[in-house]
């Protein structure tokens, strides 16, 4: 079920970029993300309290809010800096390289996380840094 979702989010990180490069033009970036982010936050937590999930609160450990936090700064500044990249840059430049990011969370995740290497997946983040060379470049 996983794959379901990782594709469903690979389509709608797409319609994204289509939609943030037409959302921006004539404005500030930073703007743009602060909008952008005020719909997610009531995205977010309408899904949340519609399922029923704002019960799981309770649950949460320091170690969740620290983690999720840095987690919520990281995914800021990263929006930040893909809408201004957007603003200047062309989506089908812009988009590959912002990608970038999975062999990077790749490398990460066999360092920090110790997950298992697989020669599929070591092949697949080659060609993305291949990919985003090619573009940088």
């Amino acid at each position: 079920m996983w794959k379901f979702y990782a594709i469903l989010s690979a389509i709608f990180a797409a319609a994204t970029a289509i939609l943030a490069k037409i959302g921006i033009k004539d404005m500030s970036s930073n703007l743009a993300t602060a909008i952008r982010t005020v719909v997610i936050l009531f995205v977010a937590w309408g899904i949340v309290l519609i399922s029923g999930e704002v019960s799981e609160i309770k649950n949460l450990t320091r170690n969740n809010i620290i983690f999720l936090v840095l987690s919520g700064l990281a995914t800021g500044l990263s929006w930040i800096f893909y809408f201004k990249a957007l603003s200047i840059g062309e989506v089908s430049k812009v988009a590959p390289i912002d990608k970038l990011s999975v062999a990077i969370a790749m490398g990460l995740a066999f360092v920090i996380l110790k997950e298992p290497i697989e020669i599929k997946t070591l092949i697949g983040g080659a060609m993305i840094v291949g990919g985003s060379l090619v573009i940088l470049l």
